[in-house]
């Protein structure tokens, strides 16, 4: 079972930096989990939400700003926001990177990354996996390259997700941790590999080890 530090190591330090991934990497984590949008300038920037309000001193939607302006906000714990290929090379192909898809508009330009750090880098597309709600850019994704490895998130419909997650070959399920029994994996792990997601306290950790899911994500990768 691999352990997937979220946003980094969330629960230690703020969310979606650079400092809260190298956290996770000290914590020994095997991948990270990181959100990403595209900016007015065109660049992918590493963050959650789809405003600056609750995690920032800034205001305002994400993708209306440069990255230009978005490197002078500054995120809870004197943070910056960094981009995807900042990210990507402070990781350095030391561990999967899951790159969540959360922003309209970023699925060519993750594809076109991820082919320049496998292709120059040295990245092993082992090392990359990209997840998403929204099917339209999972799909974006798989045309570009299929080489890519994809992941369908759900909260919701799991049979749903199974049949969408056939047509673009993706490799595992992103299942929030609530949703899952033993027959559940046990069903999925048929043709998937099962991630869940956002299991941070002890008692719900054990429960969801003992079904043999394939990783968690963690805010707190330590207890994993």
């Amino acid at each position: 079972m691999i352990k997937i530090g979220h946003r980094g190591a969330k629960g230690h330090l703020a969310e979606n930096t650079l400092e809260s991934i190298k956290k996770a990497l000290k914590l020994g984590v095997d991948g990270i989990e990181i959100d990403v949008h595209r900016c007015a300038s065109g660049q992918l920037v590493v963050f959650h939400d789809f405003t600056l309000d609750r995690m920032t001193n800034g205001t305002g939607e994400v993708s209306k700003q440069t990255l230009k302006q978005l490197k002078q906000v500054e995120v809870k714990g004197h943070c910056q926001i960094p981009t995807l290929s900042e990210v990507l090379t402070f990781v350095n192909n030391k561990c999967l990177v899951n790159i969540e898809l959360k922003g309209q508009d970023t699925a060519k330009e993750a594809s076109r990354l991820i082919d320049f750090f496998v292709e120059k880098k040295g990245w092993d597309y082992n090392n990359i996996l990209v997840s998403s709600f929204q099917k339209d850019l999972l799909e974006t994704v798989h045309k570009i390259n299929d080489k890519i490895p994809l992941s369908v998130l759900t909260n919701a419909n799991i049979e749903e997700a199974v049949g969408f997650a056939k047509t673009i070959h993706a490799v595992s399920l992103h299942v929030d941790y609530t949703m899952l029994t033993q027959e559940i994996v046990d069903d999925l792990k048929q043709d998937f590999k099962v991630i869940t997601y956002t299991v941070n306290n002890l008692n719900p950790i054990k429960r969801i080890k003992s079904y043999g899911v394939d990783g968690i994500i963690s805010d707190f990768p330590d207890r994993l």
